[in-house]
């Protein structure tokens, strides 16, 4: 195996540095996410529903999964480092849009604009494969979400306390200021890690029906998005909970709001630890047993009327753990199915996976009206969670009927 040749900070004639993938794709989590406690606010700013604000994550999703089509065959034509370039200096343009919005109307649209940063997931995801294989990746690309969950554990206090002090609008001023500040760091750090194949883009979008019959793929590509789906689902509907079930302020909902961030760094550890010994399979199936058994608890609570904040958000916290497992083995496995089309398996696998996250996080929306309990949330979680471990499952017995 070919030695990889160490990080030097700054240095592009090196391999990227491992705090720059981490701040990449944390920036792509802190942009989804530093908001949610400023939506009452917002809606109160625009004089809008709370219901039309709320849409501003599941759309965001949707714009997010529909760009990530785009983005890995067109990273694996140009090259990863001027298409992640160009995607952050549209994201500081669109959070400036965001920041001059006078109208729920102009905010949504550049808020959906801002979706463009997910070239920032997916592409840190599809570099780290550039430069390792399928175990040693999945341990990287844990250790690389480790560190990055500690920005979305993160920000939601930090929103939750910008909100209370100084209004929703110092939350798209910190994003706008972070992302200045990595578009330098990615210029002089990141070198191009997988060179311009020379095809056409319609002989890169032709590549894909190789990766749709795979099995293995949609096997990886369906475990990480159920699982995944949980999360995005609590994204869209705990805001809700938190302020209008159990009346929690946006500061304190902003402290709560950090509890998958911490399962996910705990998870997150145990996958870049234990992913090169265990393999890949087993974390995913591992990953998926503990949501199941995370959410199962609640939800019985959640039915008989007895659920505190305390208790959900511990509750989802041990879901984030089991999601650290999942989603890095996940997506390292999507990734090695046909390793030369490594950023366009990125922005598939991210697509189908952000995409079902969307509808979940939009079906929380419709479903918490007024009066609600926090039950339609935890149902939908669990049953997504269910879904991601039959999944695991059907993995593992092809893998042992194909002995791979």
């Amino acid at each position: 195996m070919q030695e990889i040749q160490k990080s030097r900070f700054l240095d592009r004639s090196t391999p990227p540095h491992i705090g720059t993938l981490i701040c990449l794709t944390g920036l792509s989590a802190l942009a989804m996410n530093i908001f949610l406690p400023s939506l009452n606010g917002m809606a109160e700013f625009f004089q809008v529903d709370y219901a039309f604000m709320q849409l501003s994550v599941a759309l965001y999703l949707a714009i997010n999964a529909f760009l990530q089509l785009f983005i890995g065959p067109i990273s694996d034509k140009y090259g990863r480092r001027i298409v992640l370039l160009w995607g952050m200096a549209l994201f500081c343009l669109a959070t400036l849009g965001c920041l001059a919005a006078q109208d729920a109307f102009t905010f949504m649209v550049f808020r959906m604009l801002q979706a463009v940063i997910s070239v920032a997931m997916v592409l840190t995801r599809a570099v780290v494969r550039d430069i390792y294989g399928l175990n040693r990746g999945a341990s990287m690309l844990g250790y690389v979400t480790m560190g990055m969950s500690l920005i979305p554990m993160i920000a939601p206090a930090v929103g939750g306390f910008l909100e209370v002090r100084y209004g929703w609008h110092a939350s798209f001023w910190m994003l706008f200021g972070l992302g200045l500040v990595l578009f330098t760091v990615t210029w002089f750090d990141l070198k191009e890690t997988s060179p311009p194949s020379g095809r056409t883009l319609t002989q890169q979008f032709g590549e894909y029906p190789e990766l749709l019959t795979s099995p293995r793929f949609w096997g990886y590509c369906f475990s990480s998005a159920f699982s995944a789906g949980a999360f995005f689902a609590y994204l869209g509907g705990a805001p809700f909970v938190g302020e209008q079930v159990f009346g929690l302020s946006p500061d304190t909902l902003g402290l709560y709001f950090a509890a998958p961030g911490i399962g996910y760094f705990i998870g997150n550890f145990i996958t870049g630890r234990y992913s090169v010994r265990i393999g890949v399979n087993q974390m995913i199936f591992w990953g998926n047993l503990i949501c199941v058994i995370a959410l199962l608890p609640s939800l019985l609570l959640s039915l008989a009327g007895l659920n505190t904040p305390f208790l959900f958000f511990a509750f989802v916290a041990v879901l984030g753990l089991g999601n650290g497992m999942v989603l890095p083995n996940g997506q390292s496995g999507m990734l090695s199915v046909r390793p030369h089309l490594a950023g366009t398996a990125a922005g598939l696998g991210s697509a189908i996976m952000i995409g079902g996250g969307a509808a979940l996080a939009a079906l929380a929306g419709a479903l918490l009206k007024p009066g609600s309990s926090e039950v339609p949330l935890t149902v939908i979680m669990t049953v997504s969670c269910f879904a991601a471990m039959i999944t695991a499952l059907l993995i593992i017995r092809r893998e042992r009927r194909l002995n791979l």
